[in-house]
């Protein structure tokens, strides 16, 4: 197991006036042991900065170390790191016992100590009695687990996690994350995780980094990402529903300066006989909550209210909210970056 660093990390296709810079200056360390989630919308670099960590990927510039070791000029098988995929890659033809153990039979492990590795691998994910049958006659959250379990027998310093779980459903991905959490707390293996479901990063990270547009916007634990998030971006981007950034909000009772923008997350804004004039757009129903979505002038805002609300407002009401003003957030509006 070991730690990783990341040193002002770019990524560029192409050369001279053409090249095409996908990952700017990325700068990160990450402690053993810890479970790190790399999360941001799709073609934000995510990927690519994780297949840099596996050798995947050439890294254009800067540095990046496992274990205190530089890796960049290093082949994949040596960089002892294990990759789980979005897309299983199991051999379709091997038993599961098979397609666990094939690493570690191509690298000439003992038959014994290959029986072992797999049958404790088993044992964690719950496959012992899968072991014989071929993926095809398993179920998607199974071959997820088979691949997972073919990277565990290796006993890696590195897990590298990509997209994982996109191709189960919501069930099955709720599941596998519990399951991932164990694995973690059992193995304590220094983990990556990439996910574009900013749900699985709060759920499963110790520390986020959020990435937008190749930059990195943020990197901490969930409870600082949510609570006090950087920009605009990271505001927008973590949290569902996202939280409310109000350009043209009456602000000047709550602090607001001029040329900075409000923020505040649906669950903070309080529905009243006083406060904001706001008209409802429509309602979504969500079991135990509701959101209104409702518009004030040219903004456009969410509250988040629970089932002990008396009556629903009728969509085009007029009704009062409140923000709460110690969950106001304020951002500047030339940069985007929190104040």
């Amino acid at each position: 197991m070991a730690s990783i660093s990341f040193n002002n990390v770019l990524k560029r296709y192409g050369a001279g006036k053409h090249a095409v810079q996908v990952l700017h200056g990325v700068n990160a360390d990450i402690a053993d042991h810890e479970f790190i989630v790399i999360v941001g919308p799709s073609g934000c670099g995510k990927s690519t900065l994780l297949r840099m960590v596996a050798g995947l990927e050439e890294i254009s510039d800067g540095q990046i170390s496992i274990g205190g070791k530089v890796v960049n000029n290093l082949e994949p098988a040596e960089r002892d790191i294990a990759m789980v995929f979005q897309n299983y890659a199991l051999y379709p033809h091997m038993s599961v016992f098979d397609n666990m153990a094939y690493g570690l039979k191509i690298a000439k492990v003992p038959k014994d100590e290959i029986k072992t590795r797999v049958d404790k691998a088993a044992k964690i994910l719950e496959l012992g009695h899968l072991l014989e049958r071929k993926p095809r006659a398993l179920s998607g959250g199974q071959r997820q687990r088979v691949a997972m379990g073919r990277a565990i027998v290796r006993q890696p310093q590195v897990f590298l996690f990509d997209e994982p779980l996109s191709n189960l459903d919501a069930k099955l991905r709720v599941q596998t994350r519990l399951e991932i959490q164990k694995l973690h707390r059992e193995l304590g293996i220094t983990s990556l995780f990439v996910t574009h479901d900013q749900v699985e990063a709060m759920t499963l990270a110790q520390r986020m980094m959020v990435l937008n547009a190749g930059r990195m916007e943020q990197f901490g634990t969930p409870e600082e990402v949510y609570n006090r998030p950087a920009t605009t971006f990271v505001a927008s981007f973590m949290g569902s529903p996202p939280m409310n950034l109000l350009k043209q909000a009456p602000n000047a009772d709550f602090g607001g300066k001029p040329g900075a923008i409000m923020g505040i997350r649906p669950e903070h804004l309080q529905i009243g006989p006083t406060g904001w004039a706001v008209q409802v757009d429509t309602i979504e129903m969500l079991g135990a909550e509701r959101l209104v979505y409702c518009r004030m002038g040219n903004e456009f805002l969410i509250v988040r209210t629970d089932e002990s609300l008396s009556s629903a407002p009728g969509i085009g009401a007029t009704i009062h909210v409140t923000p709460r003003a110690d969950r106001l957030h304020w951002f500047d509006a030339e940069t985007e970056k929190r104040i």
